[in-house]
């Protein structure tokens, strides 16, 4: 090869000139990525995962007020309600109302207060989410709970508007359960 030719086989000593994005470009891609992203949160928003915040003191100490958490919404076509959960539902006597609320009682189940303790099929029933400042005195005549419905009460037992004044709330008033505290930063995490 003669001094000077280059060879079409050698690699060109020319850097390859990639073409710049346009302003245009980028910013259609990154308008792209945004409607991707708000539809996939739209999504889980309206059907998954919703979040809330607490407002009252009803269920404290395990949520306080202003407490901010996510609510499964999909959870119970997967799985039953089950005791212990710790449920939203439209208050059924205003149901533009959300309330917030143990299930304490299951469809069939006898549901009797005496004197502050819960009894359920005539057995009372261990509550460590109830502390004892937060217990309540009064009794409650025995119910059995209607089918498809639940007895619901709240942990802070003496300031609790719950199923002891209202009645058993029907599942199609329920809509779905608290799983998850974000806010405060110092309460983040499985809602027990």
């Amino acid at each position: 090869m003669m001094r000077g030719q280059t060879d079409a086989t050698e690699p060109s000593a020319v850097p390859d000139s990639k073409p710049i994005p346009s302003r245009a470009m980028v910013l259609s891609v990154w308008l792209r990525d945004l409607i991707i992203s708000l539809a996939i949160s739209c999504f889980i928003i309206v059907f998954l995962y919703q979040p809330v915040k607490v407002e009252g003191t009803s269920m404290m100490p395990s949520l306080e007020d202003q407490e901010r958490i996510f609510v499964n919404k999909f959870v119970y076509r997967l799985e039953p309600i089950e005791r212990g959960d710790i449920i939203v539902f439209r208050y059924p006597r205003d149901p533009s109302k959300s309330f917030i609320k143990r299930v304490i009682g299951l469809a069939g189940d006898h549901i009797q207060i005496d004197a502050g303790r819960v009894f359920v099929d005539g057995k009372a029933i261990e509550e460590d989410y109830v502390p004892r400042a937060y217990e309540d005195e009064r009794s409650y005549a025995e119910v059995v709970v209607p089918p498809d419905s639940y007895f619901v009460l709240g942990d802070h037992r003496s300031l609790s508007n719950d199923s002891r004044d209202f009645g058993p709330v029907g599942q199609s008033y329920i809509y779905g359960k608290a799983v998850f505290g974000y806010w405060p930063m110092d309460k983040m995490g499985r809602v027990r």
